[in-house]
């Protein structure tokens, strides 16, 4: 029900009469009483009218020596929680006044309007990955003839996206990793734009947003980490798109279109498993086909989970590397036969390291992750130098059971397997050589999406 204010509003100076006209017509046996100033200083009814009238008044007589300035009333800033609980007692109507004391609407039981709709922004988060085995396996030319397998696991450090759609078709795009910003009056000119933003660009041209947006990208992760970083900064994106779809894309959906966007129109070589890793969460066996990829998640006792939280040492090497270059190098070597038996092993290993961590075999976990690495350093000549090798032995001299390079190779982190009661010696040894360890916990979820209201001060 809508209240016609006029007719619910009255001078404190004009007679009685005029006041019973308006309680007619209003039809809700109240008005609302104003001074000249426009400022509401009580209310009348019909019940205010027959007391005045036993007392002497008649319908000359000023509205005012009928008014009750005893009155409950409410502002624009009061909440609907609030408004609610007034109207579930005895109160049927709520004079809502402005700050001078005018009277600007009334609420009543049937008429409470919802809030309007408030602006939003959609942000997004991704975490890294950390593989343990099968690296290798999940490129396309291998497993077109025969079967990848890899298990790796998401970890605490992350991608974020946040977005806000505009009224127009402008984009701009700002990098905290990149330290830079894209500004574009559309999609056409931001995807002809040269500069750092290629994957994201790579992005928008699968995506092709139809409207304008503002979008913010920071990461926990240096570039070239070798965590799996760019299928998380793409994954996050796409969640961000996701989130302005009626028909929202499936995990595997956005895991192949981060694919798409990064390996075919961005052009960088790689694998499969970063992009799943990222989206899916969690430990996960990924098995890949020609026809099909297949994410079977893993239910790792929570025990063997902290433990492993507790005994692996996440190892940043201080150098980045082009995992696209490695990757190519290793397409290249691939053609070789004894490079494809290696990759196999590797694949075998994988399979050996899901039964160790289900198992929860630590020491044969750590045993496998050392054949896995000493099988992925043929791979190519790419993956590791004499520096890299250097870290990996003294880690082993120093308590480490095994370990491996994340990613391609070339740089980024090295993780170690390490009992209790030599980690602190392990630590110390890869401190005395400036190197950084990270510490990390595993992450059960993958890409989480949502949205939240604009403060008042954004």
């Amino acid at each position: 029900m809508q209240f016609n204010l006029n007719e619910c509003m009255i001078n404190e100076k004009e007679p009685i009469k005029n006041a019973l006209l308006k309680l007619e017509k209003n039809s809700l046996g109240i008005v609302m009483c104003h001074d000249d100033n426009r400022k509401t200083v009580g209310v009348l009814t019909d019940g205010d009218i027959r007391r005045g009238f036993l007392v002497g008044f008649d319908l000359e007589s000023t509205v005012s020596s009928c008014t009750n300035s005893q009155f409950i009333s409410a502002t624009k800033e009061t909440s609907r929680e609030q408004l609610i609980k007034i109207l579930d007692g005895h109160i049927k109507y709520i004079p809502i006044l402005d700050d001078t004391g005018a009277l600007i609407s009334i609420v009543s039981k049937d008429h409470l309007p919802l809030d309007k709709e408030k602006s939003i922004y959609i942000r997004a988060r991704a975490p890294v990955r950390m593989s343990f085995g099968g690296g290798g396996s999940d490129l396309t030319h291998y497993f077109k003839n025969k079967v990848g397998a890899v298990i790796n696991t998401a970890i605490s450090i992350y991608s974020h996206a946040t977005m806000r759609v505009r009224d127009d078709t402008k984009i701009i795009i700002t990098s905290y990793d990149l330290n830079a910003t894209l500004t574009a009056d559309d999609l056409e000119s931001a995807l002809s734009q040269e500069g750092p933003f290629g994957l994201i660009q790579s992005i928008l041209k699968a995506v092709k947003p139809e409207c304008g947006f503002e979008l913010l990208l920071e990461s926990d992760f240096p570039i070239g980490s070798g965590l799996g970083g760019s299928a998380a900064i793409s994954t996050v994106v796409l969640g961000c798109f996701n989130m302005l779809r009626k028909d929202r894309w499936s995990q595997h959906e956005i895991a192949e279109i981060a694919f798409q966007a990064e390996r075919l129109h961005f052009g960088v070589s790689g694998g499969w498993q970063d992009q799943y890793a990222t989206v899916f969460g969690g430990f996960n066996f990924i098995e890949f086909h020609k026809g099909e990829n297949i994410v079977s998640p893993l239910r790792i006792n929570p025990d063997t989970v902290l433990e492993l939280e507790e005994s692996l040492i996440l190892c940043d090497t201080g150098l980045d590397h082009s995992s696209g270059a490695i990757h190519q190098d290793q397409k290249e070597t691939m053609s070789s036969e004894v490079v494809q038996d290696m990759v196999s092993a590797n694949v075998q290993l994988s399979y050996l390291i899901r039964n160790n961590l289900l198992k929860g075999d630590f020491n044969k976990f750590g045993e496998c992750l050392n054949k896995t690495w000493e099988l992925k350093r043929n791979f190519s000549k790419k993956i590791s130098n004499d520096h890299l090798d250097s870290i990996y032995a003294g880690a082993i001299e120093n308590g480490a059971v095994g370990g491996k390079l994340l990613g391609a190779g070339g740089g980024g982190f090295f993780i170690f397997y390490v009992s209790p009661f030599k980690k602190h010696k392990l630590v110390s040894y890869l401190q005395s050589k400036k190197l950084t360890c990270k510490s990390f916990r595993f992450e059960p979820d993958g890409l989480k999406t949502w949205t939240s209201r604009f403060n008042a001060d954004i």
